[in-house]
Formats: structure tokens, sequence, C-alpha cells
């Protein structure tokens, strides 16, 4: 039953990096700039390449890859169209007349699904138990990834010196306060993230016996 399970288990995992894959190549046909692609889908990549290289040696839940997996394709449809021209939320925006494209916005909202993946790290490779304090380290480690993309996002703007490419990149879209926003959504999605779905991550850890 146990190895059924882990056969299941396996299958998932390689549907979530067929669809990634699929996803990707999409992705890199005809994109809106070459330049930017490459700059908005090398985290996910980098993610990736590390997540398939450990996949034997440190296995995550199936939880987390699903999480994972979302996330790479939030990024490479972003990379795609560029965050400020998604078209759907080009139509939002229409419809709703809203002054700005917020899929940048809702793309770091759901980067606080990522604080399940830290948290399943902390679990297995520290000494940290559920309680306060993984919650606060979780969350910590959440924001300190938020705030270096945004780092990331300005030191690329100082390189590229304002190009087209800087400013699709940056997504400000005239926005003063945007990097305060994406962060602030990040933490927020956390914070949810941590609250709905701790229970179903315990009850994962606890089946591979990660967690008591």
């Amino acid at each position: 039953m146990k190895k059924l399970g882990k056969d299941i288990s396996i299958r998932i995992h390689l549907l979530l990096l067929l669809v990634v894959t699929v996803v990707l190549i999409w992705s890199v046909i005809q994109p809106e700039g070459y330049l930017i692609w490459t700059m908005e889908v090398l985290p996910a990549v980098v993610v990736l390449i590390i997540v398939i290289s450990t996949y034997n040696k440190f296995r995550l839940t199936t939880l987390s890859y699903i999480i994972i997996a979302i996330l790479s394709i939030t990024m490479f449809i972003g990379a795609h169209y560029t965050y400020s021209k998604v078209p759907l939320f080009n139509w939002i925006k229409d419809h709703f007349d809203l002054n700005r494209n917020h899929y940048d916005r809702f793309g770091h909202f759901l980067k606080g699904l990522f604080a399940i993946v830290i948290r399943e790290i902390l679990i297995r490779k520290t000494p940290l138990t559920k309680g306060p304090w993984l919650c606060a380290v979780t969350l910590s480690f959440a924001l300190a990834i938020g705030a270096l993309y945004e780092i990331i996002e300005w030191l690329a703007s100082i390189i590229l010196k304002g190009g087209k490419a800087s400013k699709e990149f940056l997504g400000t879209q005239g926005d003063f306060w945007d990097s305060q926003w994406d962060m602030s959504l990040t933490l927020i999605g956390s914070i949810i993230v941590l609250l709905t779905l701790s229970k179903l991550h315990n009850k994962l850890l606890r089946k591979k016996e990660f967690f008591k």
C-alpha cells in the first residue's frame, strides 16, 4: 500500500513537471522580448533545476511540488507577455476601469504560497517544530525572499540603464509604491497560506514520517 502511494506521488510529480515544461516551451515562442523573458524566467528555472537535481536526496511533499509548479507557470506567463500586458488582466483592467494591469500584484500575492515550501525545509532541516517560532521564521524568510527580488529588480534597472527591458522587468506601471505593495502582498499571501494550509501540510509530513 505504501509503495502504491509512493508510485502515485511520483506520477503526479512527473505530470507536474510535464505541464511546467510545456508552459515553459510555450512562453519562449515569440515572447514580448527575449531579454525580458530570460530575466523573468531565470529565478523559476533555477528553482526547478535545484528541485529536480535533489529529487532523490530530498523529496518534498506533493503539496510543495504543486506550489512550485503554480508559481513557475505564473512566472512563465508573465515572462511571455510581460507582467503589465497579460491579456486576462488587461480585460479586468478595462472592464473594472482600473488604473493598471494587476497581474504583477496577483503574482506577488501568489508567491505567498512559497511559505509552505520554506516551512517544509525548516521542519525537516532545523530543530523547529510547529508553533509560533516556526511561523515567525517562515514569514521572515518569505518576506526576505520578496525583498531580495525587489532588490534584484532595482539592480537590473540600474545595470540596463532604464531601457525597455528594464522598465518591463521593474513593472512599476508608474506606481511610486510598487515595491512596497509587492512585498506587502507577498507577506499577506504567506500569512493566509500558513493559516489555511498548515494542517494539510502537517498531515502530509506525518504520512512521510517527517513530522510528529
